[in-house]
């Protein structure tokens, strides 16, 4: 980072667990700190709506981030509107910072014929390329090659964008992953990978996936910056994002952040992380909840109030409900939708295939829709 910026425990951080800074701060506009914490409480109660949907029988799957606000809003807020990310299917906050419906969000839950992907994708795995954010996949860093290939587009065209794309540790553990990272640093393109340490691969633990102290570390072996910052210090993880994206920019290649911080849920709706992980554990980490963090900051610096927070989370809220309840009253996709988008002009083949599939159809009467049922 071409700024000596404060570290403890080896993490860059500004906040300590009451909000209080600790160091100081570059200048940063209010405006932006309130976008950053709106964005970082609307993601929070998306997906606890989410959670709630799922546990009513009413969608199938999903996949929360408790906890890991900060990380997903921060990084998103430095990047500009012609920049491409490469999600992982944990960063809901990063869709919703770069303006992606709400209404659309909750389509692709339901799987309906609104959902952008047509229900062909599974739930939580949203895909707006309009907003440059590439569609989601569950292979793990499948996204990080794709990010790295995008952004040495970039470089042969002379072009002043970057790639941004994120992964949890379990992601450091996959080949794609080395891949990505080799090509990055040995053709100096403009990417930002960021590595959400959550600390858990489901259940696998990070002292089992690697020996290294910080996965930052990594990126040496690469030839280009490791930065471990406080994934719960949104402040923190602006900063250093914001530093990583001008660097890329400037021409001067990749770096990889590790955001150290938590998944205070299960790995997804059909996880219960009590039968791997302790719960002091949990509670420890609830102290250093991100929201709570900078909530208390905004107060201090007084840019925020309880009553101004009241008033946010019942908006959200709402809001939330109302899209909800109009997602699910949605009809799902046409059986032959799935045809659609294959080829401009279908094959033989699949013109047969189709004809035999809406043959079916007509004898027995409909499909059965066994999403409520989904296996994971």
């Amino acid at each position: 980072m071409k700024n000596k910026t404060p570290q403890q425990d080896g993490l860059v951080r500004f906040l300590d667990e009451e909000g209080n800074v600790r160091h100081p701060l570059p200048e940063l506009d209010a405006g932006l700190l309130l976008r950053m914490y709106r964005n970082m409480v609307h993601t929070r109660l998306f997906d606890e709506r989410a959670m709630m949907l799922q546990r009513q029988g009413r969608i199938g799957f999903f996949v929360p981030s408790y906890g890991e606000e900060a990380t997903q809003t921060a990084t998103a807020a430095v990047l500009d509107p012609n920049d491409w990310a490469f999600p992982s299917y944990r960063n809901p906050g990063v869709f919703l910072y770069r303006g992606a419906g709400i209404f659309e969000m909750f389509c692709n839950l339901f799987s309906n014929e609104k959902d952008l992907c047509l229900g062909r994708q599974m739930p939580a795995h949203y895909s707006f390329s309009d907003l440059r954010l590439f569609s989601i996949s569950s292979p793990i860093a499948t996204q990080v090659i794709q990010a790295v290939g995008a952004a040495m587009a970039f470089k042969l065209r002379k072009q002043k964008q970057c790639a941004i794309t994120y992964f949890g540790d379990g992601g450091t553990s996959e080949n794609d992953f080395h891949t990505g990272m080799t090509f990055a640093g040995a053709y100096c393109a403009p990417v930002v990978f960021v590595c959400t340490n959550n600390q858990y691969a489901i259940s696998m633990p990070v002292s089992r996936q690697c020996g290294a102290r910080r996965l930052a570390d990594k990126a040496l072996g690469y030839g280009f910056p490791g930065v471990a910052v406080d994934g719960n210090d949104v402040l923190a993880v602006y900063v250093a994002a914001k530093e990583a994206v001008e660097r890329a920019r400037e021409g001067k290649g990749p770096t990889m952040l590790e955001c150290v911080t938590m998944r205070m849920g299960p790995h997804s709706s059909s996880d219960d992380p009590t039968r791997y992980r302790d719960q002091k554990i949990t509670d420890e980490w609830k102290k250093k909840d991100p929201i709570e963090r900078f909530r208390k900051y905004l107060t201090n610096q007084k840019l925020w109030s309880d009553k101004k927070d009241k008033e946010l989370e019942e908006q959200l809220k709402n809001e939330l409900v109302e899209l909800a309840g109009k997602a699910e009253k949605v009809s799902q996709p046409t059986i032959e939708s799935l045809f659609d988008d294959v080829y401009e002009k279908l094959t033989p083949q699949l013109e047969k295939q189709r004809g035999q599939l809406l043959l079916e159809r007509d004898l027995i009467g409909k499909f059965e829709n066994s999403s409520e049922s989904f296996p994971l």
